[in-house]
């Protein structure tokens, strides 16, 4: 029964009713994050109070003000998904979410399997094993992804690199109508070079040459500090070197690019798509200097255009996509994605094209078939972030200061709050702490590609996730960061920052040495 009574009001304008809801759906976030499990109490939020759950769900994601302390759920920035083993160990990438059903334990070490499998050409008496290449990159998923983590360019000029860790994206400018209305309709990414394709391929089966070689030189330059320190920045500089199939083309566009860790994905692709597109601002309305936009990308699931959230400059809107590709384009594998038993090969590699595949029947006329295909999918979306270390250090919680104060928070978003997951209902309603907004920005010319991709242009590179970040050298066994691993530290990251990165580079440089450690051991903390 509906009352005609007029409500009293709070200061605020809100009625006592409506107040006492808000408050209640502020509690009942507080007590989920605080214990860490409640989904149906997420769940009911969602459901029960429309509107009102969605401004609750604000709150609770928007920036915090108090570094006087950790803040409800921030030691676990996965959740009730973050990882519950130990973090000094190489496998502390490599762990399931820690709220998931054990029933699906199973699943997630099949997957791994997977990941891990060495590939062989066909034919080969190896069910379910073969039709490697003819051209790839790697033999397996683990080899670009050192134990589920970052990748690496050679380590030196004088010993090749066979991780197969650092691939190169390959793409021509649009040479017809047909393929400028491609970019435009963001059907196509880029448009791949017509005679090596759209990913240089470094090694090859028997009887097959590799495509090339990927070739860098690095100059190194110096950049001054606060304090009269100097740190020093490697620039890159890079050519392609034994093209086996014709010369390159003509504007050849090259992009190197390190595989990315694997954690945290299924937390990523959960948070819904508003609370990403809520922090654009591609004209910089705020006058902030960062602009921030999506990525929009074409997806083969859905046959229509979708928000990139994964991949270097977000040129891929699902886990499953970005796997399929990865079969195909790293590996040389069909799946019911990308049936071609070829992998990259174009029309000029003719020999390619017609060498043997392992496309079976019994597994729907693909190399990797659908059965197989899923697991390494839920593999992936279920690989674990670690928890924190020390995260309520004195030094730690300074740094976190620091780090807002300087701008960082303007790219790297602290916080999302996860939709829900009909399949996966362990990774839904959860608070995360990735410090990304999954947004293309412009990083200056220091970091640019000249390549387009998607919605993207050469300067902008989505913002990575920078939890776990600190866990690199222990479990990758290197320091080396960005797209391309030139950085062989943090602060030469950071110091690579330009344009909408700029201002909060140069406060970074001209922060006192202590307050540039705190911020530091903040970032290595995560």
């Amino acid at each position: 029964m509906y009352s005609l009574q007029p409500q009293s009001r709070d200061r605020s304008g809100k009625s006592s009713k409506e107040s006492s809801q808000e408050s209640a759906r502020r509690a009942l976030l507080a007590g989920a994050i605080a214990f860490g499990a409640a989904l149906p109490l997420f769940a009911g939020i969602a459901r029960t109070y429309g509107a009102g759950g969605d401004r609750a769900v604000r709150s609770v994601v928007a920036p915090t003000t108090d570094f006087t302390k950790l803040e409800e759920g921030e030691d676990k920035p996965g959740g009730g998904a973050t990882s519950r083993g130990t973090t000094n160990t190489p496998n502390a990438f490599s762990l399931s979410s820690g709220n998931m059903d054990f029933k699906r334990e199973l699943d997630f070490k099949v997957g791994n399997g997977i990941f891990r499998k060495n590939w062989v050409s066909a034919p080969s008496s190896t069910d379910s094993s073969d039709g490697l290449g003819p051209l790839f990159n790697s033999r397996a998923c683990q080899n670009c992804h050192l134990k589920d983590g970052r990748g690496h360019p050679a380590l030196s000029a004088d010993v090749p690199d066979d991780s197969g860790s650092m691939l190169v994206r390959l793409s021509v400018p649009a040479a017809t109508e047909e393929e400028k209305g491609r970019l435009e309709a963001h059907s196509v990414n880029s448009i791949p070079d017509p005679t090596y394709g759209g990913q240089l391929q470094n090694f090859s089966i028997q009887g097959f040459w590799p495509e090339g070689q990927l070739k860098v030189e690095y100059k190194e330059k110096k950049v001054r500090l606060a304090g009269g320190e100097t740190a020093s920045l490697r620039e890159p500089h890079y050519s392609l070197t034994d093209l086996a199939y014709g010369p390159a083309s003509p504007g050849l566009m090259i992009s190197p690019r390190v595989a990315p860790p694997m954690i945290g994905l299924g937390l990523l692709e959960a948070v819904p798509e508003e609370q990403i597109v809520a922090h654009a601002d591609p004209d910089d309305t705020n006058n902030d200097g960062i602009s921030g936009k999506p990525n929009q990308v074409w997806s083969r699931e859905q046959n229509k255009v979708m928000l990139g959230r994964f991949g270097w400059k977000a040129g891929v809107p699902t886990i499953t996509q970005q796997a399929a590709e990865a079969f195909a384009g790293d590996i040389g594998l069909s799946t019911t994605m990308i049936p071609f038993g070829s992998g990259d090969c174009t029309e000029k590699e003719k020999d390619c094209l017609d060498a043997p595949n392992g496309n079976s029947p019994r597994y729907q006329n693909v190399e990797v078939g659908d059965d197989l295909f899923k697991m390494v999918a839920f593999y992936s979306r279920n690989l674990a972030v670690p928890a924190r270390r020390k995260p309520d250090d004195p030094e730690v919680l300074k740094g976190k200061e620091v780090f807002y104060k300087i701008g960082c928070t303007g790219c790297h978003n602290p916080k999302f709050m996860t939709g829900e997951l009909l399949d996966q209902p362990h990774l839904s309603h959860q608070l995360i702490y990735p410090y990304t907004d999954m947004l293309l920005h412009d990083m200056g010319e220091g970091l640019a590609d000249h390549r387009r991709e998607g919605a993207a242009n050469g300067n902008e590179w989505r913002t990575p996730p920078l939890w776990g970040v600190g866990l690199t050298q222990t479990v990758s066994g290197h320091t080396l960061f960005l797209h391309d691993g030139r950085a062989r530290y943090l602060t030469e990251a950071i110091l690579w920052h330009g344009d909408e990165g700029q201002s909060s580079r140069d406060k970074f440089a001209a922060l006192s040495k202590s307050d540039r450690d705190a911020l530091l051991a903040f970032v290595n903390s995560l």
